[in-house]
């Protein structure tokens, strides 16, 4: 037994050591790859589509309560009310033509935008221009927003980010961006690119702010790159303004255009506020978010003072650029009217005191920028016709165009700006 064990182990051994060299002969034996079809363990594919089904029913279930909610909700802002006043009892005037407005192009909308600023100030520029030189010369709105956005974004990366970018502005910027690039007349920039015919500058304003956050972000702050970058938003959406444009036969840019065609003063034209928050009788900040830059160059006076230049404005036939609130129960756009109701604030309590308390408690805010054109009694209160280019201006009779009784300019009006000649009448000179 042992011999036959001996030979069985010698035997093994000289096999082994024949196939070695069988295979040291050949090349080495390969191993084959191939596709299969993959293998899910049936109990776990049993316990995920159990979770699958479950989910679904979850979803399901989510699905029909979420749309349940989006139905109730749009029935319930069917039926959504707001606070009003019953104008019924209230004499107005009964049209814009009782009022005997100096020249104005026709209100134009600024439909979903905030550029209000640009619209109120460039509307009441063009009746400074008709006022001094004759002349009726429609200007692009959006030009001037154009490239306020630009310098919104330039400050923001000068500041590193400590600066907002609101969509709004003030009057002034439309005066500092004419001075730095110059104005062009409607026909040459129109802020629509091809097929559409209503500004809207949502997408817009998200596209660029977001931009600017991840800038902010990432502490990438190349100007020149940025501001670049900006630009390519603002020209895919409201395209890019015109360096050289043809008016009235003749080549221009929008500097010779400013120079030769508009020919204004800019320097004249000076901004008036009412607040006890800074000293009267000196220039200071108006302190809003769309003053972002900011300017201090709004001259401050008590608010009988306020009110009267504006009245002076009137007398002698100077048109004005004028801001405020336009969110009270006595702003109604179907009555085409704002007052001041009494369950707000009796009429004898209106006054610097309690128009400083709505500024400060933030009641009154900087909300739209619209242009006075003109004003009348009726019976026995001072009414003011508006040329506004906000959506309400067309809900009632008067496309465009609101009445403003004297309590709402007394409380609820801001800022204006104004020619120097009407200031100084009421002022002296500053």
């Amino acid at each position: 037994m042992r011999k036959i064990v001996g030979f069985c182990a010698v035997g093994i051994l000289m096999l082994c050591a024949v196939t070695s060299v069988a295979f040291s002969q050949d090349e080495e034996k390969k191993d084959g790859a191939l596709y299969e079809k993959y293998y899910r363990d049936p109990a776990l594919k049993e316990m995920a589509g159990r979770t699958d089904s479950l989910e679904a029913i979850r979803d399901s279930i989510t699905a029909e309560i979420e749309e349940k909610w989006q139905l109730f909700d749009k029935e319930k802002a069917k039926d959504r009310k707001v606070i009003r006043f019953d104008f019924s009892d209230i004499e107005k005037p009964g049209s814009p033509e009782e009022f005997d407005a100096p020249f104005h192009f026709p209100p134009v909308a600024q439909y979903y935008t905030s550029t209000c600023w640009s619209f109120g100030t460039t509307s009441f520029l063009e009746s400074e221009i008709k006022r001094l030189n004759g002349d009726e010369v429609k200007l692009s709105e959006l030009y001037t927003v154009y490239w306020e956005f630009v310098e919104k974004a330039r400050g923001f990366v000068r500041k590193r980010g400590h600066q907002i970018f609101p969509s709004g502005s003030e009057s002034d910027a439309v005066l500092i961006i004419w001075e730095k690039y110059g104005i062009v007349p409607a026909e040459a920039y129109t802020g629509l690119i091809a097929g559409e015919d209503r500004h809207d500058h949502r997408a817009m304003t998200r596209e660029m702010r977001r931009y600017l956050e991840h800038c902010r972000e990432h502490g990438y702050w190349d100007e020149e790159k940025v501001v670049a970058h900006i630009r390519f938003i603002l020209d895919a959406h409201i395209g890019r303004p015109p360096g050289e444009f043809v008016y009235n036969g003749k080549k221009m840019t929008p500097g010779s255009f400013l120079d030769e065609v508009v020919r204004l003063e800019l320097d004249d034209y000076v901004q008036i506020m009412s607040t006890i928050s800074v000293p009267f009788h000196e220039f200071s900040e108006f302190e809003v978010p769309d003053n972002w830059r900011p300017t201090d160059t709004y001259y401050n006076v008590p608010l009988d003072l306020f009110y009267e230049c504006i009245r002076k404005a009137v007398e002698m036939r100077y048109t004005v650029c004028i801001g405020g609130d336009v969110s009270e129960p006595g702003y109604n756009g179907f009555e085409d009217a704002a007052i001041v109701p009494t369950f707000d604030i009796p009429q004898r309590y209106i006054d610097q005191d309690s128009r400083e308390f709505r500024f400060y408690n933030r009641t009154t805010e900087d909300d739209h920028g619209l242009h006075l054109l003109a004003g009348r009694v009726v019976g026995d209160r001072e009414w003011y016709l508006i040329k506004d280019s906000a959506r309400s201006a067309r809900h009632g009779n008067h496309d465009g165009y609101y009445l403003y009784r004297d309590d709402y300019i007394k409380l609820k009006m801001l800022t204006y700006m104004v020619h120097r000649d009407v200031a100084e009448q009421v002022f002296g000179e500053f």
